[in-house]
């Protein structure tokens, strides 16, 4: 990486300089790593990565509009990916606050309709007992009471950005507590 970080240097600055073919050179070499750091961050936020290109357009529209902002004493790279970031952070804050979970990561601990009181000989209750306090009543508020992320989240004055994340850590601890029992 650190030899390609230094061909981009020199790149950008040829490209600063008029070297149109080292410009699209450069953007031909940087493309398919914004594409891949694109689709990783909107993964890492819970978000599909059916928006990556748009953020890896939006990148590169901002590269060619602001290179004449690139310090050429400096490496090319965080610059680059200090855009992108921004970019990401633009894209995920208009698609809102969203996260996306794939629910058969918690058929396990979520009770169905004919759920017995103890299941393969897990003690849920137990294990409940053992999260910390704000994943406890989000759990009790959602899987219990059957209140919505919206209204658990003005019960407990928490965004529901954190009531997700709350969620998602308790059932995921209870998931792995029960498939300990189960061994």
């Amino acid at each position: 990486m650190r030899g390609q970080e230094h061909e981009w240097t020199d790149l950008m600055r040829s490209a600063n300089a008029g070297d149109t073919a080292a410009y699209h050179h450069l953007l031909s070499a940087i493309t398919p790593v914004l594409r891949a750091a694109a689709r990783r961050g909107l993964l890492r936020a819970g978000q599909s990565p059916d928006q990556s290109e748009d953020i890896v357009q939006d990148t590169l529209l901002a590269v060619h509009l602001k290179r004449h902002t690139w310090d050429a004493k400096a490496p090319f790279a965080p610059w680059l990916f200090t855009i992108a970031r921004n970019k990401l952070i633009d894209a995920l804050r208009r698609r809102g606050r969203r996260v996306f979970l794939d629910i058969d990561d918690f058929t396990d601990v979520l009770p169905g309709e004919e759920a017995p009181e103890v299941t393969n000989g897990v003690d849920i209750e137990a294990h409940l007992k053992t999260l910390p306090q704000r994943q406890r009543d989000v759990l009790q508020s959602i899987s219990v009471d059957g209140l919505s992320i919206t209204e658990t989240a003005k019960k407990f004055e928490m965004k529901e950005g954190a009531v997700r994340v709350a969620l998602h850590r308790g059932l995921s601890t209870l998931a792995a507590r029960a498939r300990k029992d189960l061994i």
